[in-house]
């Protein structure tokens, strides 16, 4: 079965994961509130000249975190193709399988 290294099998381990899953709800609620007011205090405080949903900044959000994620990834396979360059495993056409 799964364990949680350091932490006693039983109450300790479901005091524990509650206790994970209590802050990510906590930081995840804390989010979507400052993501929802945001917008507003913009409109409000600066005058911004159109409207500024929260809908909107959280697509903006989530397309720049899928970008810097797929940027990471290919940063990544880049450092395996260099290792699998030095190892002499690659194909002849430059890919693993043919």
């Amino acid at each position: 079965g799964a364990f949680v290294p350091g932490v006693r099998p039983g109450e300790q381990t479901a005091r524990h994961i509650d206790g994970i899953v209590t802050r990510l709800t906590v930081a995840g609620a804390i989010y979507i509130t400052l993501v929802c007011l945001l917008p507003e205090f913009l409109v409000a405080y600066l005058s911004v000249p159109f409207y500024f949903g929260g809908t909107s900044l959280l697509i903006v959000v989530v397309v720049i975190m899928d970008f810097i994620t797929q940027v990471q990834t290919h940063l990544m396979s880049h450092q395996y193709d260099s290792l699998l360059k030095k190892s002499g495993k690659q194909g002849q056409s430059g890919a693993l399988f043919r």
